[in-house]
């Protein structure tokens, strides 16, 4: 499950640094040049719940088959594009597969790993692997675009791929599928629309600003057609989406706390992107090279943090490891054009990293526990929120730097930045106190 799902979400980000070799190299021109990487996370993030429900209507195993192969075949593909039309067309397709795996390997370890020290163990290496997983993708996108060129940065998936499909074949017994047949269609076109609206919407600001009329319009129609999604889930007798997922509020502060710490780590990836290449000059390699120290501290946090998990009520882990996020960010504001990057950016990295470790293992632990036929679409919703915020937080919080920046200087830039950082930090530290709050209660009537 876990070369899968490294495999599927490094994807998301091997494709950032290889980019300006594919542009010249494909004719890829500047106003579509981010969508190779606009159409994974669109397919991914949009599909995660309609993927989830297939997991229970086609069954785990036969999900996780289906996954891997279609990611593999997409990845060949891509890696073999001659035209910009075919990469993207590839890149979504990996993401509609990748959304159709990773909802089935939550759900596998959820139902799998039930012992306390067990369950702690395998989430513990998931978590990881999440968390890890794009800046695994910039190292590995990085190395490969200077040493073997960009196609490999995608065509690498394919062994990965393969070796992961073994393991399944020989690991995961086949198991019954449920429900048959039965799918919430409109449920399904307005969840996975308005994810896909509210996610470009979002991405678009990186791309064309706040100032341009789609971008709040894009915002604007994901949000009604989520809100009509909600409206439909409430009626239907199979949902794709079933709300009594919400009843626990241990859940409820699982989701909300994967949004808050993605919000703040992908936009502090995005924000050091900057400082290390513009900034600091550093080439591609070397600046995938400088995120290291961030999966190393989440393997490190994991490892110290599983034995609390098995013990710890997710509160406990879940509100520090937020705080731990906004303590990296806190960071930014003293980033300037030569900062030493042992004493400047390496904390940031280091506490981002445990902060990530806190809030993922606990999060797809408690996401799936006790959620029985749900499982799968519990799981989803880790990544959806994981998408959603990650998404927002570079959009919204680019916007705040770029508000404050007040001039275009690197200096000027790194300044507003800093601002963002404060801010960030001052969004999850009262995220982290909500997740207190909302922990008093375990059960909402108003979802049983």
């Amino acid at each position: 499950m876990a070369i899968g799902q490294l495999m599927i979400a490094a994807d998301a980000t091997v494709l950032h640094i290889a980019l300006p070799t594919i542009q010249p190299d494909l004719g890829l021109g500047d106003g579509i040049r981010h969508w190779p990487i606009t159409a994974f996370a669109l397919a991914y993030a949009g599909l995660l719940l309609l993927g989830g429900r297939l997991s229970r209507l086609l069954g785990l195993r036969t999900c996780l088959l289906i996954g891997l192969g279609g990611f593999a075949a997409a990845s060949l593909l891509a890696g073999s594009a001659r035209n910009p039309e075919t990469l993207i067309v590839a890149r979504g397709l990996q993401g509609a597969f990748g959304a159709l795996y990773t909802p089935s390997a939550l759900a596998l370890l959820g139902t799998t790993f039930t012992a306390p020290s067990d369950r702690a163990r395998a989430f513990g290496v998931y978590g990881t692997i999440m968390g890890s997983s794009s800046a695994v993708g910039l190292v590995l996108g990085g190395t490969l675009t200077e040493w073997a060129g960009w196609r490999w940065s995608l065509l690498v998936a394919v062994p990965i791929a393969f070796i992961a499909l073994a393991g399944v074949l020989l690991t995961v017994r086949a198991d019954t599928p449920g429900d048959r047949g039965r799918l919430d269609v409109p449920g399904a076109l307005l969840g996975t629309a308005g994810l896909i609206a509210l996610v470009h919407g979002f991405g678009r600001t990186a791309t064309a600003g706040w100032g341009d009329p789609l971008t709040p319009l894009l915002l604007a129609l994901g949000a009604g057609l989520l809100i009509a999604f909600v409206r439909v889930q409430r009626q239907s007798p199979h949902p794709v989406l079933p709300l009594r997922l919400f009843a626990d509020r241990r859940r409820v502060v699982s989701y909300l706390s994967v949004f808050a710490m993605a919000m703040g780590t992908f936009a502090a990836f995005f924000l050091l992107t900057f400082a290390l290449q513009d900034a600091r000059g550093l080439d591609p390699l070397r600046t995938g090279l400088a995120f290291l120290p961030y999966p190393l501290a989440m393997i490190i946090g994991v490892r110290y943090l599983r034995r609390l998990l098995e013990r710890a009520a997710p509160h406990r882990l879940l509100a520090p490891g937020l705080l731990l996020t906004g303590a990296g960010l806190a960071f930014l504001p003293a980033l300037g054009p030569n900062s030493p990057y042992p004493t400047h950016i390496l904390p940031i990295f280091i506490l981002l990293g445990l902060g990530g470790a806190a809030v993922l293992v606990t999060a797809n632990s408690t996401a799936t526990r006790d959620a029985g036929p749900d499982t799968a679409v519990a799981g989803a919703l880790v990544m959806v929120s994981m998408q959603v915020g990650s998404a927002f937080g570079v959009a919204g919080l680019g916007a705040v730097a770029a508000a404050t920046a007040g001039g275009d200087s690197v200096a000027d830039v790194l300044h507003g930045y800093g601002i963002a950082g404060l801010v960030a930090t001052g969004l999850l530290a009262g995220v982290a106190a909500l997740v207190l709050i909302l922990s008093r209660t375990r059960t909402d009537s108003r979802f049983t």
